[in-house]
Order: C-alpha cells, then structure tokens, then sequence
C-alpha cells in the first residue's frame, strides 16, 4: 500500500509523534492506521491511541428528565452556526424531552410527531434544514432509568439549560433520600465529563479492547528483556493501572482529587441514609466518532466565486 503524506499526517495528528516515525510505523504495518498506532505505543512513542476519526462534527448534545428517566439525543449540524442559532436550540431541546419515550430507538424518535408542527421530527428537520440553508441529522439517543433512585443529568458548557457539546446521565439505585443522591448523581456526572471512562468496572470493558492493550502491554514487557515470570507480573500490573485510568469505580474522584469514586460513592451513602449502586452512565461528546472530509477553504472560496485557486 502506498504510504501517502495525507495518511503520515493522519498518523501524526492523532497521536502526536513525528513524521518520519509515523512514515515508519505505516510502512511497517502496511498502511493500517490503527496497527500503525499499536505500533507507534509499544515502542513508547505514543503514550494514548487516540482515534484518528474522533474528529469533531458541529451541532448539540440534549438531555432532559423526568422522574426516574432521562433521555440524551445528538443532532448533528455542519457548522458551530447553527448550534448558536435559537431556531436549531430549540428543536434540539423538544426533541431531547421527546427520546424520553423513544426508548433510545433513533428511527422511531425521528418519526414521532414533533410538538405544535404537525408532522414528524425528521420533517421538522427537513423544514430547518430549508430555512437555515444547512444539513442536519438526527445522529443517536439514549434513555435511562431506575426502579427506585435517581437518574442525575448534566451538560458541560451549556448554551443553554440541557444543551450542549457533552452529555452526560447517571443512574443510581437508592431508597434513600433523593436531594442526596441527586447531588451525588451531579458530582459523578461532573467526574464522567471530565475523565470520560469506558465503563464502570473491569467487568464490563469491551474484552477485544481488553485484549488489545495486554497486547501492546506484552510488546513493550517483552523489550525490556525481563525473564517470564517477571514480565507477565509485569504486564498484570500495567493491566491494573490501565483499569484505573479507564473505569470510573476505580477512577480517582475529581471532585476531591484522592478518593476512589467506588469509595465516594460508599461514603455517601451516610448522607442518602441507604446502600446506593450505580447502575449505569451514558457520555455523549458531540461529533465522538464522526470523519469529517478536510476540504481547502482558499479553494472552495475560488471554486464558488468561479476562479481558480
């Protein structure tokens, strides 16, 4: 595979290294970007794989709640205009408070009636999408709920109350006394948006993610030429710590800067007077995951007044 400048860029801004060790790591893996990645971290010059596509799309996250529900939905626009427009502010709040009863079913939200229009979210889409001369799209959406608790939302940076560029739910089970435990919820909320885990505990990591980094981990034990039985101690506690990093119970609690989240929440229970269990959390960072095509601006301009660049 041909190793171009376009995919050597790629490699270097999504990991930060240089350019003749990025040309190297693409040609050693023949041009796979996520192997050259690998590549580039066991060699220890690339400390986070951060994935070349998480490129940001424009648009806003929305939560809204309800009792012992809430609901997060993203709508994707193709520039940071729009998101500050109050036309597109709004639909995204209605249609927020709508994914209460969406069931995180994106198709059957976008057919559900739009308030006060007459005719279904998606047509309300395509009427904005006439009048404010841009596309838009009704990317995804999430619900969460408990039995007895509390699901606590929150919006970083906000625009606007429930909007915004990352959303984040959190569900906690509970028979205790709810103002405590909404303001728990909150501060794990707040935690969640700043360090954005992979999931709550060791047992509920992606085991292909797992696999990949005991891999890596393995590749850079085995360069240090320990013998066998130090090295696989070795790569269970990298392993150890890679789960400190990336699962919010053993995370350390932003909110005091010492304390495990796991512990947090268990000392907390004094204040909601009852056992509490976090049940699940949602993270919606607007555009996580969406390519955006690189276009030249100088040239567009040109090409739209009819000269050439």
């Amino acid at each position: 595979m041909e190793i171009t400048a376009a995919l050597v860029k790629q490699l270097r801004d999504s990991t930060g290294v240089g350019m003749m060790d990025c040309k190297k790591a693409l040609a050693e893996t023949n041009g796979d970007m996520e192997a050259a990645v690998d590549w580039l971290r066991t060699r220890g010059l690339a400390k986070a794989a951060k994935k070349a596509d998480r490129v940001a799309a424009e648009g806003l996250v929305g939560v809204a709640t309800s009792g012992t529900k809430a609901a997060v939905v993203e709508v994707n626009s193709e520039t940071d205009f729009v998101a500050r427009n109050e036309q597109f502010q709004n639909i995204v709040g209605s249609i927020a408070k709508l994914a209460l009863d969406a069931d995180g079913d994106v198709a059957k939200l976008g057919e559900m009636p739009f308030p006060g229009a007459g005719h279904s979210v998606q047509a309300e889409l395509t009427e904005a999408i006439a009048k404010i001369g841009e596309n838009m799209n009704l990317r995804r959406t999430l619900t969460v709920s408990v039995s007895d608790g509390v699901v606590e939302s929150y919006v970083h940076n906000a625009v606007k109350a429930g909007l915004g560029k990352i959303g984040i739910l959190v569900a906690l089970e509970s028979t205790g006394d709810k103002a405590a435990l909404s303001a728990l919820g909150k501060q794990l909320a707040m935690h969640i948006a700043a360090t954005n885990p992979l999931a709550i505990d060791s047992s509920e990591l992606d085991q292909d993610v797992v696999a990949r980094e005991r891999a890596i981990i393995l590749e850079q034990v085995k360069e240090s030429g320990k013998p066998a039985d130090i090295a696989e101690k070795m790569v269970e506690g990298r392993l150890r710590k890679y789960y400190e990093e990336v699962t919010l119970l053993a995370q350390t609690f932003v909110i005091d800067g010492e304390t495990k989240v796991a512990d947090a929440i268990k000392k907390s229970e004094k204040d909601v007077g009852a056992p509490i269990k976090l049940t699940k959390f949602v993270r919606y960072a607007l555009g996580e995951g969406i390519e955006k095509v690189e276009t030249d601006f100088a040239a567009e301009v040109a090409a739209t007044a009819g000269v050439k660049a």
